[in-house]
Order: structure tokens, then C-alpha cells, then sequence
């Protein structure tokens, strides 16, 4: 049997178990700062790195070449809201009632990571693209279904002392002027808020620059404290609306406007990420801090008329709202110097849910209170070079749709009953579909009616799995 057929069981993570690696993580450097940052609906091709033609991303391609490159990273769903959370608290967003964006809030009973890395010492800061609550009891921008009193969590409810954030997404630049507005009204309420009070002034001009403005000054001043940090910045771009800078226009002169927007915004965040490493360096941290990278989703926009919606997902099926692969498969990267000494390329899937038990496993920590399930893994392993195969399978739930991704196969459960078109021309119902994603990537080819075996094991998998989400969204885990 080849190593890639082996299907993996349930087999969760819980307190005190895969969680408890101590000593034996990459610590002896001491504390290492930890960065998030997040790209807001960028494709797994959107990158110089991962092949696309025309893209200029400089600094996300030596970033690549630089550290971890993962050519198997999932984010934990296919829209921004949940894959956030799953972030945070190393467990899929169903488990706590983020099924969507804008619809619910992380809730108080999770055990949230910047509350983690506080009692370790750390200073702790968010930037940029919130996306889990309001940011205010009584508003919200999208009007009052939102349920401002009821979803009202700040990143400084959830442990962050430092907190520029938004409540959903913004312009990509000049987001104060009213013709960039994102929604129906415009209304600075729906902009940034820093630390809880609403910045009224204007900020002009790039989007990705006003956030790191305020990242910069935190990572400086914690260094100046001699205090490891923890930083999450959370772009929006290249999210609607799409507005690039004249200045970034000026670089795709041979491309059509609409893409010289996109492709403009993409290079103006990639500008960013490499104004934060070259600081980093400044500051001679640089080398123990873990620095990861990738996008919440898959590209926005229909394929066929996109708009300004120029996102690529390469040659994988499907987009942002999809749990094929173009809409859960997205850039990663993971750069720490100290202990990614020579850059490799992790074909090992990996999803946003892993970040959370990783951070736990290198610094040692042991969770408190309450054993409850969690669905992303320590990837120690992979950053030591030990790890070839993902211990246990993925698990996707989204718009009545859910995925069992493993090493080779991918389950694809649609109880909707959509209809399949089969290879011979044929359409027929399709609830459960297979895919080699090893030999098939794009997914052209449902081999379901050829393993049976397969999709029963997996199929009994996925279900219990499922049924543990439903346990934990009850409450039985706090």
C-alpha cells in the first residue's frame, strides 16, 4: 500500500495530551515573538512564488525561500469569519457558532490564544481585519440582524492589550472617503477603533500601510520593554472594495484596469510584509520570531465575470464559499530563522487551526480546566523535519457542505442532493464524492463508485466528527 492511501482515525487532540510536548518543542532560544498575519480572499496563486504570471510580490517570494513553504495549507473554511477563530482557538468555528461572516462572535468559554501567550508574558496585539464580534454594543454596519448587543466581542475581550482593529472589512485605500465606502452609509463607526474609541479623523491613502503604522510602533515597543509579543495583522486586502493607489497602478501598465487594481492592492500588502521583516531585523529580533503568512479564504469573485475580482486559485476547482480546493487551499508560509535553518517545501497538509496547538507545543504550555477537543495539530514535527503525513484528517463544514481532507483522498459529503455530471455524460445524484487529491489536485474526477471502502471509512470519520462539532456547540465543553 502506498503511504499516502493510509486514512487516519477521529483521534482529537485533548488537554494534556498532543498538547503537552514541553521541553522537547524548539525553545531554547527562548520565547519566540509570534506574528499572524492574514491576507483577506487572496488565491493560492496570487503570489509570485506559487507561479502567477504577472503578480509582483517580492517580499512573500523570499519569504518562501526563506522558511516554511506549505504547498498543502488550508484555511479552516471557505469564508473569512470562521477561518479567524479557528486561528485563535485551534478548533473549527461550528464547534462555537461561527458559521459565517458576520454571524456570531467568539464566544467568552474559548480558550483564545492571546489570552494563552498573556500568562506566558507576553504583550499582545491586533491589527487590522477583526471579523469575530463588534466592536460596539449598540452598532453595527451591518444594520441590526447583526445583533450588535448579542455579538459584542473585541479583540480586547479576548486578550489582546493593544487592539487597531475593524469590524469587518474596508477599502483598500482612502478607506474615509465616502466614494470607498463598504456597504450602504457611509459611517466612520464601520472603520477602525483603536482600543475601543472610534478614530474619526482621516487616514489616507494605503490601507496596509495604516495598519502596519500601528504594528510597527507595538513590536517596537515591546522590544524595548525586552517583552515577547504576540502580533496578529489581519489585512483586508485584497477584499472589496478594491482600490489601489495610483502609485501601485503605475506598476501593471500593460493589464486592464480591473487588474491593475487587484494586482495593485496584492503589491501594495506584500510592500508591508517586507517594511515588518525589515524591521524585525532592525531590531535584531528578526531570527526568533515566528513569522506566518497566509489568506482566509480562496479568491472572491465568479470566475466567468470577476469584476475587479482578479484572485487566480491556480488550477484548483472552486472559490471563496467552496469547500473544493480553490476555496480552502491558500498561500502559507511560516519563517523563524533561528529554528528553520535551511527553507523546505511541506507538502504535509496543514490548516489555520494548526497554529494554535503549535504555539502551545513550543512555548510548553499546559491547558487548563476542562478537556475539550481540538481539531488542529502541533505542527513542531513538520518545523523539525519529522513529520511526512498528517496524523489525522482535516475536517470542513460549510453551508450544508462538509469535507474529510486527508493525506491522499478527500471526501466531499453535499446531503443537498446537487446533481454530478459523470465522466460518461450522465448526471446523477452525487451526496458523496471522492477525490485522489494527490493524483488529481483539480478534483475532475469523483472516484467514489470506484472505492467503496474508502468513502465508508471515511464517511463513519466525518460523522463523528460532525458530531462532536454539534457537541461543543452546545456547550459541553466549557
Amino acid at each position: 500500500m502506498h503511504r499516502r492511501d493510509f486514512i487516519g482515525s477521529l483521534g482529537f487532540a485533548f488537554i494534556g495530551s498532543a498538547l503537552s510536548r514541553a521541553a522537547e518543542g524548539p525553545t531554547s532560544a527562548g520565547k519566540p515573538n509570534i506574528i499572524l498575519c492574514m491576507a483577506d480572499d487572496l488565491g493560492w496563486r496570487d503570489t509570485g512564488y506559487n507561479g502567477h504570471p504577472i503578480l509582483q510580490t517580492p517580499n512573500l517570494d523570499d519569504m518562501a525561500q526563506s522558511g516554511l513553504r506549505f504547498d498543502r495549507f488550508y484555511a479552516g473554511a471557505p469564508v473569512c469569519s470562521p477561518t479567524r477563530g479557528s486561528v485563535l482557538t485551534g478548533r473549527h468555528p461550528y464547534r462555537y457558532g461561527v458559521f459565517t461572516a458576520n454571524a456570531g462572535h467568539l464566544r467568552k468559554d474559548e480558550i483564545g490564544l492571546a489570552e494563552v501567550l498573556k500568562e506566558e508574558g507576553y504583550t499582545t496585539g491586533h491589527f487590522g481585519k477583526w471579523h469575530l464580534g463588534t466592536l460596539t454594543p449598540d452598532y453595527s454596519g451591518k444594520g441590526p440582524k447583526r445583533k450588535p448587543e448579542e455579538n459584542y466581542m473585541t479583540p480586547g475581550m479576548s486578550g489582546f492589550d493593544e487592539w487597531f482593529s475593524t469590524e469587518y472589512a474596508v477599502a483598500t485605500w482612502d478607506p474615509y472617503d465616502p466614494a470607498n465606502k463598504h456597504g450602504g452609509t457611509f459611517d466612520t463607526r464601520n472603520l477602525y477603533w483603536h482600543n475601543g474609541k472610534n478614530v474619526t479623523e482621516p487616514l489616507e491613502g494605503c490601507d496596509s500601510r495604516i495598519i502596519m503604522d500601528k504594528a510597527i510602533p507595538f513590536v517596537e515597543g515591546a522590544v524595548k520593554r525586552r517583552k515577547p509579543f504576540f502580533a496578529v495583522i489581519w489585512f483586508h486586502a485584497p477584499h472589496a472594495p478594491v482600490v489601489g493607489g495610483e502609485e501601485y497602478l503605475k506598476r501593471y501598465p500593460n493589464c486592464t484596469e480591473n487588474e491593475q487594481h487587484y494586482y495593485g492592492v496584492v503589491t501594495a500588502l506584500d510592500e508591508q510584509v517586507g517594511r515588518l521583516r525589515g524591521k524585525l531585523r532592525e531590531l535584531g529580533v528578526a531570527d526568533n520570531t515566528m513569522l506566518w503568512f497566509c489568506s482566509d479564504n480562496g479568491p472572491e469573485g465568479n470566475p466567468t465575470e470577476k469584476g475587479r475580482y482578479q484572485g487566480s486559485a491556480g488550477p484548483f476547482r472552486g472559490r471563496k464559499r467552496s469547500l473544493y480546493e480553490g476555496g480552502v487551499r491558500v498561500p502559507g508560509i511560516l519563517e523563524w530563522p533561528t529554528k528553520i535553518r535551511e527553507p523546505r517545501v511541506v507538502d504535509v497538509p496543514c490548516v489555520t487551526s494548526d497554529c494554535f496547538p503549535t504555539v502551545l507545543d513550543v512555548l510548553g504550555y499546559k491547558l487548563k480546566g476542562k478537556p475539550r477537543p481540538y481539531d488542529g495539530i502541533s505542527l513542531v514535527p513538520v518545523i523539525e523535519g519529522n513529520m511526512s503525513e498528517r496524523p489525522r484528517p482535516i475536517g470542513f463544514q460549510s453551508s450544508g457542505v462538509a469535507t474529510l481532507n486527508d493525506n491522499r483522498y478527500k471526501l466531499v459529503h453535499n446531503p443537498s442532493g446537487k446533481r454530478h455530471r459523470s465522466d460518461n455524460g450522465t448526471v446523477e445524484p452525487a451526496i458523496h464524492e471522492l477525490y485522489d487529491i494527490i493524483a488529481d489536485p483539480s478534483e475532475t474526477k469523483n472516484i467514489a463508485a470506484e472505492h467503496p471502502e474508502i468513502v465508508a471509512k471515511m464517511k463513519r470519520i466525518l460523522a463523528e466528527w460532525q458530531a462532536s462539532c454539534e457537541a461543543s456547540l452546545v456547550g459541553n465543553d466549557y
